[in-house]
Order: C-alpha cells, then structure tokens, then sequence
C-alpha cells in the first residue's frame, strides 16, 4: 500500500512540475512571439504549482525533509527526544486530519465556483488541499506505528 501511495504521489508532482514548466513556456513564447498571450497561463501555472507542492507535502514528510531544530532537539536529554518523536507526528497527524476533514466541504463548495480563466470547476483546484492533507496524515500515521512499535532503549 505504502509503495503505491508513494508512486502516485510521485508521479502526481512530476506531472504538475512538467505542466508548470510547459504552461510557464508556453506564456515566455507567446508574451515574445505571439500577438496575443493567453490568459489562461497564468492561473495554469498557478494551479499546476500549487498541486506539484499538495503531492510533494506528503512526500516530504515521509523522507523527513522538513527544517528541523536538530541543534536544540539533540542537546535535550533521550527521554525528552523519545517524547518528542511519539508527540510530533501526533500533532501532525491531528491538524492535517483537521485540514483534510475541512478541506471536503470547502472542495463541495467550490462545486458551484468557475476559474474565469480556464473555466473549470474550483472543486479541481481546492482538491489539492485534499490531497496534501491525506497524504501527510498517511505518512505521519505510519510514522506514528514506527515509533510504538520501535524498542524502548
């Protein structure tokens, strides 16, 4: 499950990362070779940015690349880190299931929304709340069954 998780988020920020470089692009070639730029670049580019970060969230959670105070943390005594390391994805795990709980009413509200640009529904775009939330809510849990089922030193 793990595997599969990790490969459709993967494979969600890189198509987002290659639509944001080919919408960026394609908005440099028409602002110098075309009459007209398209207005619906801009809120492309946008989008695509905005879900290439909802699937990398997760990700980098689950390979631990968010900033750390490693410089504080490794001065507090073991038994103080060992709390820390039960308490942090608990608290993680607690607001993105709050944010991805929250996000389900905000993606049916933006049912009724059109992007002026593209003309798609908001829902599509507020969707990455959704996503960002699960999938660090997914890594924070099974960081969370690492630390109880890790032995005690």
């Amino acid at each position: 499950m793990q595997r599969t998780v990790t490969r459709v988020l993967k494979y969600g920020v890189l198509l987002s990362t290659y639509g944001l470089i080919g919408s960026v692009l394609l908005q440099i070639f028409a602002r110098f070779f075309l009459e007209n730029t398209p207005p619906w670049t801009e809120a492309t580019s946008r989008m695509f940015f905005i879900y290439a970060t909802a699937f990398a969230a997760g990700l980098a959670f689950k390979n631990n690349y968010y900033v750390h105070l490693d410089v504080v943390f490794d001065k507090l005594p073991a038994n103080i880190q060992r709390v820390l390391e039960v308490i942090i994805p608990a608290l993680v795990l607690l607001l993105f299931g709050l944010l991805t709980i929250y996000a389900i009413p905000f993606i049916m509200a933006g049912h009724f929304e059109f992007s002026p640009s593209m003309n798609i529904r908001m829902s599509f775009v507020f969707f990455s709340m959704f996503i960002m939330g699960a999938s660090i809510c997914y890594y924070a849990w099974q960081e969370q069954r690492r630390q109880y089922k890790r032995p005690k030193p």
